[in-house]
């Protein structure tokens, strides 16, 4: 695939250097790129890779224009001018072309116009698929399930019944959605499993990595709103609803009936407890272990940082007598109120 920079220029909306006739087919990296390659400098740490790179051009800010050797881009925001190029450039092949053979699909689905089914994959009663939508090889869509216009499903996936998957949305192979939650009651030491009778709603716009699974809610539903991305091998469990714009690294496990707020980012390998509720704008960092509501925006930690394995069985052994420091000092304090 190729494209004129001046093209470029426009689908960015940035301002054109140079000569707009030249052909672009790959973005890549300042110090990685060659002909027919564009770079990008989001960073000015990075700046002095200008000075040797061997792109066609690159995407800067206003303020590096005057280092730039090559043709350029401008733009407020370069890392953006990447994510915008790499989309406009994208050679990755869709999940499905046409409606293969060997898929099965039930007597009254709903096929809007451009649809796109894989090989082997299982489509049962009562489910629609907007127009343009793609199903992967493999996929099972359960009874009265409903994915919005352009929506794409990679391989095996598998959508339970009842759940609804917005328009633009992408979601990768090995995903589950719609399984049961974690639901039982103990009877004298035996399980009892409640039945999850709840669906899953998926908003608009929404990415789900590899390998992730959403499970249906109890009785109501469990609930993405639009814009959400979820990484690879995430735990959302039954009747958690996560805000519009909200961004959740990979490894992240949600207990039940979690409510986390618009805007939030979750770094990866995130702990949440259940049944309580997370505020618009909150980031955590990763290896969180969050066992409490958050009620203010903000940056959120826990978790001890990487050491050498000497200093850390130092903190670790330390960590163990914290009981008996704490009943130290308090007698130390006693005896130094008794003294005053």
């Amino acid at each position: 695939m190729k494209v004129t920079l001046e093209e470029l220029a426009r689908h960015l909306g940035a301002e054109l250097h140079g000569d707009g006739r030249l052909e672009i087919h790959r973005v890549n990296t300042l110090d990685k790129a060659g002909a027919g390659n564009i770079a990008f400098l989001s960073d000015a740490k990075y700046r002095h890779l200008l000075d040797s790179t061997q792109a066609s051009a690159v995407i800067v800010r206003p303020d590096d224009l005057p280092f730039c050797p090559v043709a350029a881009l401008v733009m407020a925001d370069p890392y953006l001018g990447f994510a915008l190029s790499a989309q406009r450039l994208d050679t990755t092949p869709q999940p499905a072309v046409d409606v293969h053979a060997t898929a099965v699909l039930a007597d009254d689905v709903k096929l809007g116009a451009n649809v796109a089914i894989g090989a082997h994959a299982v489509i049962e009663s009562g489910v629609e698929l907007g127009d343009g939508v793609v199903i992967g090889p493999g996929c099972f869509i359960g009874k009265d399930s409903k994915l919005g216009a352009r929506s794409r499903l990679w391989a095996n996936v598998t959508l339970y019944h009842n759940v609804t998957l917005g328009s633009d949305c992408l979601v990768q192979s090995g995903t589950v959605i719609g399984a049961d939650g974690f639901g039982y009651a103990n009877n004298k030491g035996e399980w009892v499993k409640i039945p999850q009778l709840g669906g899953v709603r998926i908003g608009n716009r929404v990415e789900i990595g590899a390998c992730t699974t959403i499970d249906r809610g109890a009785l109501e539903d469990t609930r993405i709103a639009d814009n959400v991305i979820i990484d690879n091998q995430c735990q959302i469990a039954h009747n958690v609803e996560i805000g519009y714009g909200t961004a959740v690294a990979g490894g992240t496990i949600m207990a039940g009936s979690l409510k986390v707020g618009k805007y939030c980012i979750i770094g990866g390998a995130s702990v949440f407890n259940g049944h309580m509720e997370i505020c618009d704008q909150v980031t955590i960092t990763g290896m969180a272990m969050v066992m409490r509501p958050i009620t203010e925006p903000g940056v959120y930690s826990s978790g001890i940082p990487l050491q050498s394995n000497k200093e850390w069985r130092k903190t670790a052994a330390r960590v163990l007598r914290i009981d008996d420091m704490h009943k130290r000092l308090s007698r130390l304090e006693k005896q130094s109120d008794k003294k005053d």
